[in-house]
């Protein structure tokens, strides 16, 4: 089957059999190896990826097809360059991480919760965050690096509006 989707901006044209699964689809046919399958059953957040912009997903229980026509974000569109996004520049700040294989998806998460709500309470965090599971850090640096990006990603934005003032 041909789908078209927009990953990380480009655009991607290809044919995939229909019981592809999204994750699959980035790992194999793109080679965005960032989204982790970590579980198999959707359990452990390690795949989410950002739907058009806001909407989680955990792209192990997605199919490829699913995305035609959507635009996908994957961690290996959150930085610009060398210069690191403020979530992963929190995580590293924060120790937010330690093997680093939830981290993909912990930080796609975290975009979508900040794309929507730039000023998350703690609890707000976790909630959020509750659908990706860590087995090395615990969470408590995790939510202090997304707090950081919070405010950092604020301070940011308050600076351009001024800019162009």
């Amino acid at each position: 089957m041909n789908i078209s989707v927009t990953v990380n901006g480009t655009r991607h044209e290809s044919d995939v059999e229909p019981r592809t699964l999204l994750v699959y689809f980035l790992r194999e046919h793109l080679g965005l190896t960032g989204a982790h399958v970590g579980c198999d059953s959707s359990s452990c957040g390690c795949c989410v990826v950002v739907l058009d912009g806001s909407t989680p997903v955990k792209s192990c229980t997605m199919l490829a097809v699913q995305a035609d026509g959507h635009e996908v974000s994957t961690v290996e569109g959150l930085a610009d360059g060398a210069e690191l996004h403020p979530l992963q520049q929190a995580f590293w700040d924060q120790h937010g991480l330690q093997c680093g294989y939830c981290t993909p998806g912990m930080l796609m998460t975290a975009s979508a919760l900040l794309a929507g709500n730039p000023d998350p309470t703690e609890d707000e965090i976790r909630a959020r965050l509750s659908g990706n599971m860590c087995r090395c850090t615990g969470y408590q640096n995790i939510v202090k690096a997304v707090s950081q990006a919070a405010e950092a990603m604020r301070t940011s934005a308050t600076s351009a509006e001024e800019a162009r003032a």
